[in-house]
């Protein structure tokens, strides 16, 4: 079991109930008991087996969409097409919320389950969805009402389709309607939306809606602020800003220091437990070591971060102890309040969070009183606390410098200096239960459906900007060959010429077990992956090398790996369920796993380019991946199986021809439709090819570019395609694998390899060594001087 899994059993069921249609998006009730499993009471029985050849339970009879709805259920116009918004702090009280529609309580009882074929060892049911189901929920407005209240069309990807079933797609749905929009170019409108603009309409920065305006204090409730005492609130939430530069060196007076440990002191505590202490440091030759140990740690990071990351580092200022008369430790006493304390005894770690509360209050209280705050973070706590002649019962919360500054930075200065970027609110609310996307006031919608809506073509006035520089470059017009279409798809991207340099760079490596592993379509034991994934968190593969080269970070992701893997740093436990079932079978995920795991690859995006990077790269890890990459392939471009399966890890002639027909015969056995992308996903993909789709839509919607790696990055791009074609503009081909059906599918995307050396390992290893060709274009489109300003005469 994954360690961010600790649900119940009956809240982490793999497949959805027949008869019973999954709430918002494909989102999974609790599972019905599985008449096969064990009654050892273990936290894994009672569920569907699947990782390891075994068959997958009957589908659902419930009709579905596309992306696991079901019919009726459709999700609401994407949330960027949604209406203008009030204050989302406060709601008048004149339109209180409505209560969620009643609940179907009707139960069905499951269909039979098909016979499974017998192991020779009894294997422990394994498949766990990463999130549970919780209660029913309510249902989002169907898409074209919530056209015909925006005033604007709803997704084509989210419109019904009355179509009959097909027990070959997925888990049992039927296909659903073609392709949603298709690539192309807008005449001037910027192509890349940046994550602060996802075309919903967010508070401004005084909190309300720019286009309404502020409900008058008569009104709000008789307990509300006037205007103007409101609007200071909100300006000294807006304006807070972690400062570490230009503090001066006058001196707080003691009046205003003791306010602002007076506001600290009134923050909200759990059992009104007050955990927190003050220790107030002037002292030179405090702070003077408290720094030094500081530096040490300073250091000690620099040394951690790749090329790019640590060019950015060494710019930064983390402290400012020295630069400010006056700084303040935060403690926590865990104990405080006794034995009894209310609100702690089934959450002991609610006094860590009651005293950040009390870090917040100041931080606020100084930005009225004009005073600077920086948090400074890089040392060991135990030394802190022994420099500080803390008792052991107390523990360091935060360390504050204080003082007045010269001024406040319109930004958070990690975001002014381009090292992390401002999540949206929108991407942080969510609508009774996670993953129901919605602010108050709009209709819920999926993460899907907002991350597609959000996708938009290629800037067209950047892209003739760049095609006009490239030929006023010192050099005959088009000698760089692709890079030159390259840069000019990256300035269409990005909406400027020349466009951003795509660095830092981070390399996402997705990993998941197969189980069609048991039709022996591979000489590698399944373990491998499981054992992989522990060699690239140790630094020891071939991703990790050539990520070291290029200055690149790595991430692994989790999505489905059968064995069990530890919580550290640069693991991100994201596993939907502990491998796939055997495609031969039935489907290798229900429907809602696919979503699931599509929804992983679109966070995943998000998170990598809000920590600052500007170009994303796919990476894979999964014995037998192959597999069902050639039955994706396959299933979106039509070509016959011989034609696209390749030798994977290296099959002789006859262990070739077993595979070929491994996945013809899970195609037959599938009946899959490339209408219905997330379907096939379903039926023949792996989770890390579906967390894959996700990750380019992610990139996609966030404008940032995202270059793929070779065949199961491939395969993952023809569904990503099929979601939302607009999301090929974004994309970028590292090289072309020795793999077939790599050479089919990119012709099928339109995405021309920037090399070829007949690479098949995968991890993202192609990928990273085009990075630099991917950056060489653009610093040739930047920096190559023109003729005109090299004093160059052109050509005749």
């Amino acid at each position: 079991m994954s360690a961010d899994d600790r649900r119940d059993p009956v809240d982490r069921g793999a497949d959805d109930p027949p008869g019973r249609p999954p709430a918002d998006h494909g989102r999974r009730r609790a599972a019905e008991p599985d008449p096969l499993a064990g009654s050892g009471g273990g936290l894994l029985d009672d569920l569907p087996e699947t990782g390891r050849g075994y068959a997958p339970l009957d589908p659902p009879e419930d009709d579905r969409d596309q992306h696991g709805r079901a019919a009726g259920r459709h999700n609401a116009d994407a949330a960027e097409n949604g209406p203008a918004h009030r204050n989302p702090f406060h709601t008048p009280v004149e339109e209180p919320t409505p209560p969620p529609p009643p609940r179907d309580t009707t139960r069905r009882e499951p269909a039979p389950e098909p016979p499974r074929p017998a192991a020779e060892d009894p294997l422990q049911p394994n498949v766990i969805p990463f999130r549970g189901a919780g209660p029913e929920r309510a249902t989002a407005t169907p898409p074209r009402r919530a056209a015909e209240e925006t005033g604007r069309a709803a997704p084509e990807h989210a419109e019904a389709n009355t179509a009959a079933g097909n027990p070959g797609t997925g888990a049992g749905d039927p296909p659903r309607d073609p392709r949603d929009r298709g690539r192309g170019q807008d005449s001037g409108a910027p192509a890349s939306v940046p994550p602060e603009s996802t075309g919903r309409v967010e508070p401004s920065e005084g909190g309300q809606r720019p286009e309404e305006p502020a409900p008058r204090v008569s009104e709000l409730d008789p307990h509300a602020y006037a205007q103007a005492e409101r609007d200071a609130v909100y300006r000294v939430i807006r304006e807070r800003r972690d400062v570490r530069v230009g503090f001066r060196t006058d001196p707080i007076p003691s009046e205003v220091l003791t306010r602002v440990l007076a506001a600290a002191h009134q923050a909200p505590s759990v059992g009104f437990s007050q955990p927190w202490d003050f220790v107030v440091v002037e002292d030179g030759e405090t702070r003077s070591h408290v720094r030094e140990m500081v530096q040490t740690q300073r250091e000690e990071y620099a040394r951690a971060l790749p090329g790019a990351r640590a060019r950015a580092f060494s710019g930064l200022k983390v402290e400012a102890i020295l630069d400010t008369p006056v700084n303040i430790v935060v403690t926590v006493d865990s104990t405080r309040g006794g034995r009894h304390t209310l609100g702690r005894h089934t959450q002991p770690q609610m006094s860590g969070y009651s005293t950040a509360l009390a870090v917040e209050n100041l931080w606020l209280a100084a930005r009225a009183e004009g005073l600077g705050v920086g948090w400074v973070s890089f040392f060991e706590e135990r030394a802190l606390a022994r420099a500080l002649d803390l008792p052991p019962h107390l523990e360091v919360v935060a360390y504050l410098c204080v003082g007045y500054v010269d001024d406040f930075p319109p930004e958070p200065e990690l975001s002014l200096g381009g090292w992390a970027k401002r999540r949206p609110l929108s991407w942080a609310v969510h609508r009774e239960s996670y993953g129901r996307r919605g602010l108050p006031g709009e209709e819920p919608t999926s993460l899907l459906d907002e991350t597609i809506a959000g996708i938009r073509p290629l800037n067209q006035r950047a892209i003739n900007e760049a095609r006009d520089r490239q030929d006023q470059m010192t050099k005959p017009p088009g000698s760089l060959g692709v890079l030159e279409d390259v840069s000019v798809q990256l300035a269409g991207l990005a909406g400027e010429c020349p466009p951003p340099i795509p660095e830092p760079a981070a390399v996402a490596v997705f990993a998941g077990d197969h189980g069609v592993h048991a039709q022996k379509v591979t000489a590698w034991p399944q373990d491998v992956t499981t054992q992989m994934v522990h060699n690239f968190l140790n630094g020891g593969a071939v991703v990790n090398a050539f990520a070291e080269q290029v200055g690149t970070e790595v991430t692994i992701v989790d999505v489905g790996v059968v064995g069990d893997l530890p919580t550290v740093p640069g693991l991100l436990p994201r596993k939907v369920a502990r491998g796939t079932a055997d495609i031969t079978q039935g489907p290798a995920l229900t429907r809602t796993q696919a979503v699931y795991a599509i929804e992983a690859g679109v966070e995943v995006a998000r998170d990598l380019v809000s920590a600052g990077n500007r170009c994303l790269v796919t990476g894979d890890m999964g014995i037998a991946n192959t597999t069902p990459s050639a039955a994706l392939i396959a299933a979106f471009t039509g070509f016959d199986p011989a034609d696209i399966t390749g030798r994977g890890t290296g099959l002789d002639e006859a262990a070739h021809e077993h595979k070929i027909e491994v996945v013809r015969r899970a195609l037959e056995v599938n009946a899959v439709d490339p209408n219905d992308p997330t379907g096939v996903l379903a039926a023949v993909g792996g989770l890390e090819h579906a967390a894959l789709a996700g990750f380019i839509l992610g990139a996609a919607a966030t404008g940032v570019p995202v270059l793929l790696d070779g065949v199961i990055s491939g395969s993952a791009a023809l569904a990503a395609a099929a979601l939302s074609p607009a999301s090929m503009n974004a994309c970028f081909a590292g090289h072309c694998s020795a793999e077939p059906g790599h050479t089919v599918a990119l012709r099928h995307l339109g995405l021309h390899p920037l090399f070829g050396l007949e690479m098949r390992l995968g991890e993202g290893s192609g990928a990273l060594l085009a990075l630099p060709m991917l950056q060489a274009s653009v610093r040739a489109l930047r920096d190559v001087a023109t003729f005109d300003a090299a004093g160059v005469a052109g050509r005749a």
